[in-house]
């Protein structure tokens, strides 16, 4: 890929006398006159004389002989990469996270904004929940008279503090000895306050307005369960045994009275309960005496009553 140009006279073939400046890069026997072409590696291997017959100024470029691309080897399913994948595996990791942002902006953008609304939204929905548990505090804590509260219970129906609504106007009922009104309130606080202290001292109170105000047999069975559960509170599982064995004594049943005296004591021997029900043994025969007591029954001809602490 070489280009002629005349020389600087036409008789002389002194190299001394055409070269004037070679071109950068070039040996140092490349004459002025001589021209690389553009990406050629060929260069001359002596120094070349002009005569005056070669003076066409014209470059002449030898073709490059395609060379047929290589054959992808047998069994190699992969794609070829593209002219785009090749240019981007050269990039430095700025240049890829530039183009990455130019193509996917628009999307994050959008991911961020979205992001961005949901937690104005859940800060939102907890500043009106907050609100609303204030508001219904508030509420409860003006319900003062019966009235008041059976309106509260009425607009607050699943809500915990209408449990305990329902098992104060509960508490009030069992205090004036209607054991019958007592029961529904009873069985609502119950249901809505599910666990807890609260729950397991409204199943005792249900049990017990049942046992006192006509239904007997449902409130002793409920007694018993409360006793005998071990996932009840030990302070209602205590009083509720020590009724029954109150409740057995009243009926004469030695065994009864032994058996929940017994179980009272396996709950929690401390409790004042427990006390009690010693006092009461020592006051009824033992379970093999052949007849009771006469006077074993006294205070049994009622059913024991209950006293419940205030919920206020």
């Amino acid at each position: 890929m070489l280009a002629c140009w005349p020389t600087e006279t036409r008789r002389s073939c002194s190299i001394e006398r055409r070269v004037k400046e070679r071109p950068a890069g070039a040996p140092a026997w490349v004459a002025r006159g001589v021209v690389i072409a553009r990406n050629s590696r060929l260069y001359a291997t002596e120094p070349m004389c002009f005569g005056r017959r070669f003076t066409n100024s014209k470059t002449f470029a030898m073709s490059t002989p395609s060379v047929p691309p290589s054959p992808m080897p047998a069994g190699d399913d992969r794609t070829p990469a593209t002219d785009d994948q090749k240019a981007i595996a050269v990039l430095s990791l700025e240049d890829r996270l530039q183009i990455f942002w130019e193509k996917n902006r628009t999307a994050i953008y959008a991911v961020v904004a979205l992001v961005f609304l949901a937690i104005l939204a859940k800060g939102g929905w907890e500043y009106l929940a907050e609100q609303r548990e204030r508001g219904i505090q508030q509420a409860y804590a003006a319900a003062t008279t019966p009235a008041q509260v059976k309106a509260f219970v009425a607009e607050h129906s699943d809500h915990p503090l209408a449990g305990v609504a329902q098992l104060r106007t509960a508490d009030e009922a069992y205090a004036d000895r209607r054991f019958a009104e007592a029961i529904a309130p009873y069985e609502a606080a119950a249901k809505v306050l599910e666990t807890g202290a609260l729950a397991t001292r409204a199943r005792l109170g249900l049990a017990m307005a049942k046992l006192q105000g006509g239904q007997a047999a449902e409130g002793e069975a409920a007694l018993k369960a409360l006793a005998e559960d071990a996932n009840e509170i030990e302070a209602y599982r205590a009083e509720a045994a020590y009724h029954l064995a109150s409740l057995a004594a009243s009926k004469g049943n030695a065994t009864d009275v032994q058996a929940f005296s017994d179980l009272l004591t396996k709950i929690d021997p401390e409790s004042p309960w427990t006390q009690r029900v010693l006092q009461l043994r020592t006051s009824f025969p033992a379970a093999s005496s052949a007849a009771p007591a006469s006077g074993a029954a006294d205070e049994g001809d009622a059913a024991p009553a209950i006293k419940l602490p205030s919920t206020k």
